[in-house]
C-alpha cells in the first residue's frame, strides 16, 4: 500500500515537473526592448521664466495710476508692451507737481531703457532730463514743443478730431437743447477735447438747422469751466450739478480722476448723461456704463506699446508723433446699451464726418 502511494506521488511530482518546465519556456524566451523613459513628472518644479532683457519705466502726473484716465491707460501700454518684448515695467506715481523732477531722476538711476513722462505739466521736468542724459531714451505723452533730440519721442494726439464726433452725437442726443463741458487744469490737451466738442455741437446745428448750446467753453472767448485740479472728485461732482442745474443733460468732464466725481453726480440726478475721456468708461468706469453715452477715446496705451516695441527693436522713433483719426490713434467708443439714443441717421454721419475730417474739408479746431 506504501509502495502503490509512494508510486502514485512520484508520478503525480513527475507531472508537475514537467509542466512547470513547459510554463517556464516562455519567460525565458528573448526579452522584449525596455520602454522609453517617461516625461518628468508635472510635480517637478516647473522652469523659471527668463529675466527680463529691458525696463520701461512710467512716471504719471497727479492723477495717478488707478486714475481710470490717461496715467492708468498709459500704464496699461507700459504693461503690454513690455510683456511683449520680454521687459520689466515699473512705476513711479507723482503726489505733487514738485515729485517730476525727483520721479524721473530716480528712474534715470534705475538703468531703465525707456522712461515715459505722461502729460503736458511734465514737460519742463522731461526736458531737463533729456539734456542732462543724452544717453537715456525719453517718452514724453501730450507734449510736441520740446526742442527735438535723438534720445526723446514727443507723443500727441488729436483729440480735437475725436471730441468733434462726441459733440456732434451729443447734439443729436440732448433733450434739453444744452450740453457741458469742464476741464481740469486750462493746458492745451485739455483745451483740445473742449474746442473739438463744441466745434462738433456746432457743425450738428449747421447741418440740422437746431440749435443746441454748449454750457462750459467757449472757443470764441478762449475761455470756460476748469476745477484747476485734476484729483479732487467732490470739485468734479460741483461742477456737474452747476451744469445740470443750468439745463445741460449730456457732460464731457476733461479731468481724469474730477471727472468719476461728475459721473456720480449725473447718477444720481438720473437725468442726464456724460461723456468719457480717453478710455472707454463703460469699461474702465463700469458703475456708470448706464450713464455713459460714448467716450473720447485717446490710445495712450497703443502708442506707447508701439515705442516699447520699436525700441526694443533697436528703431527707437525720436522726433515728433501725432495720434489721429486716420492712423486709429483717437477716435470714440461705441454708444453700448444706449445706442438707442443715437439716431440711426447721426450714426450713419458720422462715416461721412469722418472721412471728412480726416481729408480736412472738416475743421476740427481754429
Amino acid at each position: 500500500m506504501k509502495k502503490t502511494l509512494f508510486t502514485l506521488l512520484s508520478g503525480l511530482m513527475l507531472v508537475s515537473l514537467v509542466l512547470t518546465a513547459c510554463g517556464g519556456g516562455a519567460t525565458t524566451a528573448a526579452p522584449t526592448q525596455a520602454p522609453a523613459p517617461t516625461a518628468v513628472p508635472a510635480t517637478q518644479a516647473p522652469t523659471q521664466p527668463p529675466a527680463p532683457t529691458g525696463k520701461v519705466c512710467e512716471v504719471t502726473d497727479v492723477g495717478g495710476v488707478d486714475d481710470k484716465s490717461f496715467n492708468q491707460t498709459a500704464w496699461a501700454g507700459a504693461q503690454t508692451g513690455a510683456q511683449d518684448v520680454g521687459w520689466e515695467a515699473a512705476v513711479l506715481e507723482s503726489q505733487q507737481q514738485t515729485d517730476y523732477e525727483k520721479n524721473i531722476n530716480e528712474f534715470v538711476q534705475s538703468k531703465c531703457d525707456l522712461i515715459v513722462t505722461v502729460g503736458f505739466l511734465l514737460g519742463d521736468a522731461t526736458a531737463a532730463a533729456v539734456t542732462a542724459n543724452p544717453d537715456q531714451k525719453f517718452m514724453i505723452l501730450d507734449v510736441g514743443y520740446l526742442p527735438e533730440s535723438p534720445n526723446l519721442l514727443q507723443q500727441t494726439y488729436a483729440v480735437d478730431q475725436a471730441a468733434f464726433l462726441a459733440g456732434y452725437v451729443a447734439a443729436s442726443a440732448t433733450k434739453t437743447g444744452k450740453v457741458g463741458t469742464f476741464g481740469g487744469i486750462n493746458i492745451p490737451p485739455v483745451v483740445d477735447f473742449m474746442v473739438g466738442f463744441e466745434y462738433g455741437v456746432n457743425y450738428y446745428n449747421e447741418k440740422n438747422g437746431t440749435a443746441v448750446e454748449v454750457l462750459g467753453w467757449s472757443t470764441e472767448a478762449n475761455d470756460g469751466l476748469f476745477t484747476g485740479n485734476f484729483e479732487s472728485t467732490d470739485d468734479g461732482r460741483r461742477m456737474a450739478e452747476t451744469l445740470m442745474d443750468e439745463g445741460a443733460d449730456i457732460i464731457m468732464p476733461v479731468a481724469g480722476p474730477v471727472g468719476l466725481g461728475t459721473a456720480a453726480a449725473v447718477k444720481e440726478r438720473g437725468n442726464a448723461y456724460i461723456i468719457g475721456v480717453d478710455t472707454d468708461w463703460t469699461v474702465s468706469a463700469s458703475e456708470y456704463a448706464d450713464i455713459t453715452l460714448t467716450s473720447v477715446l485717446k490710445k495712450l496705451d497703443v502708442t506707447v506699446a508701439q515705442a516699447i516695441r520699436a525700441t526694443a527693436g533697436g528703431k527707437f522713433p525720436a522726433g515728433v508723433q501725432q495720434a489721429t483719426l486716420e492712423n486709429g490713434g483717437v477716435g470714440i467708443a461705441d454708444f453700448h446699451d444706449l445706442a438707442s439714443m443715437v439716431p440711426d441717421q447721426v450714426k450713419s454721419d458720422l462715416d461721412k464726418i469722418m472721412a471728412g475730417i480726416i481729408s480736412g474739408e472738416i475743421k476740427t479746431k481754429p
